[in-house]
């Protein structure tokens, strides 16, 4: 069966590539997912267990996102159980660059953020810090 968009994506495509590409990297786990495919290829399992608490539902939805966006490669061995493997494409090792970025300025200033997050909290409704 071939794979049909559901629209031409150049007539309907996003007005603002930034909202776009964000919209799909900057959901809860595509990060992680590029971030485990970046050292090596990957079997679906392997990639479960590599980032944990993902449900094996929405690891699947996610990996599909990001093969129709052409971050991926899945490839599908005729085999007896089949074995799928993933890894990134030319388009996904693009990206490893921003993303070490990322992660990096991630580190650097998590413990700032959670601090923030703190302090916000604990201001009553006037926006006044409680004491």
């Amino acid at each position: 069966m071939t794979k049909q968009p559901p629209h031409d994506p150049l007539k309907y495509g996003h007005p603002c590539p930034i909202r776009d590409v964000l919209d799909r990297i900057g959901d809860q786990w595509s990060l992680l997912i590029l971030q485990a495919l970046s050292a090596r290829t990957l079997r679906f399992n392997e990639l479960h267990r590599e980032i944990g608490d993902v449900s094996r539902q929405v690891l699947s939805r996610t990996l599909k996102r990001l093969e129709q966006d052409g971050y991926l490669n899945r490839v599908v061995y005729a085999e007896v159980p089949p074995r799928v493997e993933y890894s990134l494409s030319d388009l996904g090792q693009s990206f490893l660059n921003p993303l070490q970025q990322i992660i990096q300025w991630a580190e650097t200033n998590h413990h700032a953020i959670c601090r923030s997050r703190s302090r916000f909290f604990q201001q009553d409704d006037s926006g006044v810090p409680s004491r």
